[in-house]
């Protein structure tokens, strides 16, 4: 089973990588940009067969390791 997460900073939070890839576009021509929010994907394979649990143990994953869950939100998704 397959698992992809989504891991984006929390609104409010600076994001100065955004920040520059929309300077960047802005300079490149790109028009209308407002702004930008970077964030990253992560996939996993997992041996779990049971969606359920298999969402569960991801969660806490990303709660333990995978997000910074006090400036971070992350959303999970079961493949």
């Amino acid at each position: 089973m397959k698992a992809r997460v989504h891991v984006t900073l929390k609104n409010g939070v600076l994001d100065p990588q955004g920040a520059a890839v929309a300077h960047s576009l802005g300079a490149l021509g790109f028009e209308g940009v407002n702004d930008v929010r970077q964030g990253k994907v992560i996939e996993l394979d997992l041996a779990e067969t049971d969606k359920a649990a298999a969402e569960a143990s991801v969660k806490l994953m990303c709660d333990k390791l995978l997000a910074n869950t006090v400036i971070e939100n992350y959303s999970v998704e079961i493949l």
